[in-house]
């Protein structure tokens, strides 16, 4: 009689044990203290509004500098340039790249979260404090470099601006920062069970 194939539920039993299970788009990290948006695969501070306002310079020197939970390695958000998603285009000419800006952008990151995962100061979902004004980008604005991009969180409108200016600043970091690495012992038990499949295979054979 021919011995049953334990090669399809053994692998069943691994992929169970050493799979994380899906999450919902935006889910608390850090004990609460990030959110993460596993489609965009970033990291948002859970307080959008850390430090009050600031101009451009200090708000990227805040970001690099923070710490939450023990976890560093903050940024600003980027700009993605050109956006053909954006609702207006600009041709500043001189060789640059067309520029989006207004509404409906999805290409930056900040557009990304208010447009697809409708974050927005009214509506603000497991954040807190997100401000009815303009946040920083990190990006330049290329064309001239005086500028940076911003991200209006009221009414969702990308635009540029004077980097002396002081809108928000909002910290965010790619990938998960509440990831928890998988312990050693539970590799040894997936090797393990992948041995015992190697076994029932000659066995089955």
């Amino acid at each position: 009689m021919k011995k049953p194939n334990l090669l399809g539920p053994l692998c069943a039993i691994i992929f169970a044990v050493i799979s994380m299970p899906s999450q919902a788009a935006l889910t608390y990290v850090l004990g609460g203290q990030a959110v993460y948006d596993d489609v965009a695969d970033l990291s948002w501070t859970t307080n959008a509004n850390i430090n009050g306002e600031m101009n451009w310079a200090d708000a990227n020197a805040w970001a690099a500098s923070l710490e939450i939970g023990g976890v560093g390695g903050w940024r600003l958000p980027t700009t993605l340039q050109p956006d053909a998603s954006c609702n207006s285009q600009f041709d500043p000419g001189g060789g640059f790249d067309i520029q989006g800006y207004g509404t409906g952008c999805t290409g930056s990151e900040m557009g990304n979260l208010f447009n697809v995962e409708g974050v927005t100061a009214a509506s603000p979902g497991l954040f807190d404090s997100v401000q009815y004004f303009y946040y920083w980008s990190s990006t330049e604005y290329a064309p001239y470099t005086g500028n940076a991009w911003t991200f209006n969180f009221s009414f969702g409108y990308q635009d540029d601006q004077h980097k002396p200016s002081s809108p928000y600043a909002w910290a965010v970091q790619s990938g998960n920062v509440g990831a928890v690495p998988i312990p050693p012992a539970l590799w040894l038990f997936g090797s393990g069970l992948l041995g015992l499949i190697g076994i029932a295979r000659r066995k089955a054979a």
